[in-house]
């Protein structure tokens, strides 16, 4: 693939458009939203780890030589135009600056795209949800220490209702209104009453997921998030299951990928293990099932979240989670190859 894209680089150095829509459609075909450029940076992902340094220095020079040919096309043509021929007055006084996808939809939307692919639909919720949804059906009853897992941000002069701490409270709605099987995810933002800092906000994403059928066991929820793993982190991604514990799983684990220790960044962010841990998950409690009308004699059931800031803080080596709500140009304009 690294000649490939070299040959398209030739290619754009001997091209010698004639107008200027004809350097327009160039730009389109190569720089554009579906152009080869954006195909190449989704390969990436399938290059093999020791060719990787040299696929991105070549992607990256593909994208340099038409970014500076176009320019120069474009001025050696407007150049050219006859003095007085009649100008487009309704034409921008100034080119655009291209914009840039946020990391954390780049994160969600590449994790919506691969569980998409095993069959399961998204699944969207309120943000202001009731004490049913977002706490009783899920196993939280009145006065049950596992409440206090969560930091609540409460409606005012109404405690029956609060802002999500979860989107399981999606997942509740699913269930009260479809009928199994059911196999979706629901990606969303979340809300908990926590002091911010570096590695912590009141406002963040999670992506959880929910699958019910008959026979669902342990191990197909761990085939799945093997290969989630392997599809996200690489092939040869690899994955542990700690024993954890929450209110509306039994069992329950915490997940953890294999991230190495190459590099200090490595030892820091693993804190020296090599593992790093990415969501929990279970198989749904019974008394989950029953809140929803679900017989547990019949279905059985996993469940799994994740914290989309804490994965795209590690894929992208972004130190500091406030960086994702400053609308600092300076941090959001080195995703513009993400368009």
């Amino acid at each position: 693939m690294i000649e490939e894209i070299k040959q398209k680089i030739e290619e754009l150095k001997n091209t010698v458009p004639t107008t200027l829509e004809d350097v327009e459609k160039i730009r389109i075909a190569t720089l554009g939203k579906k152009g080869v450029l954006n195909q190449y940076f989704a390969a990436f992902k399938e290059v093999a780890p020791d060719q990787k340094k040299a696929y991105g220095q070549i992607i990256n020079l593909l994208k340099n030589t038409a970014e500076a040919k176009v320019e120069e096309w474009k001025n050696a043509l407007s150049g050219s135009v006859e003095k007085g021929e009649a100008e487009d007055f309704s034409r921008p006084s100034e080119e655009f600056a291209q914009g840039a996808v946020h990391p954390l939809t780049s994160v969600r939307n590449e994790i919506v795209e691969i569980f998409s692919r095993i069959g399961f639909s998204v699944s969207e919720g309120p943000e202001i949800e009731d004490d049913w949804h977002n706490f009783s059906a899920l196993n939280f009853p009145e006065e049950h220490p596992a409440r206090d897992m969560q930091d609540t941000f409460f409606v005012e002069k109404d405690p029956d209702w609060a802002l999500r701490t979860h989107t399981s409270s999606v997942q509740v709605r699913v269930m009260e209104g479809s009928k199994p099987p059911i196999r979706t995810i629901s990606p969303g933002r979340v809300f908990r009453n926590e002091d911010i800092s570096s590695r912590s906000h009141c406002v963040f994403h999670q992506i959880e997921g929910l699958y019910i059928d008959k026979g669902v066991s342990f191990a197909d929820l761990k085939q799945t998030l093997l290969y989630f793993a392997q599809e996200f982190f690489g092939k040869e991604a690899k994955i542990r299951m700690r024993p954890s514990y929450f209110p509306f799983t039994e069992p329950s684990a915490e997940v953890d990928v294999y991230w190495g220790l190459e590099t200090e960044a490595d030892y820091r962010i693993t804190k020296g293990t090599g593992w790093l841990e990415i969501m929990g998950c279970g198989m749904v409690d019974p008394e989950v099932l029953r809140a929803s009308n679900i017989d547990p004699e019949e279905y059985s059931g996993y469940a799994f979240g994740m914290g989309i800031e804490r994965i795209a803080m590690n894929r992208f080596g972004i130190t500091d989670i406030r960086m994702f709500y400053e609308n600092d140009m300076r941090f959001l304009s080195q995703f513009s190859s993400n368009i």
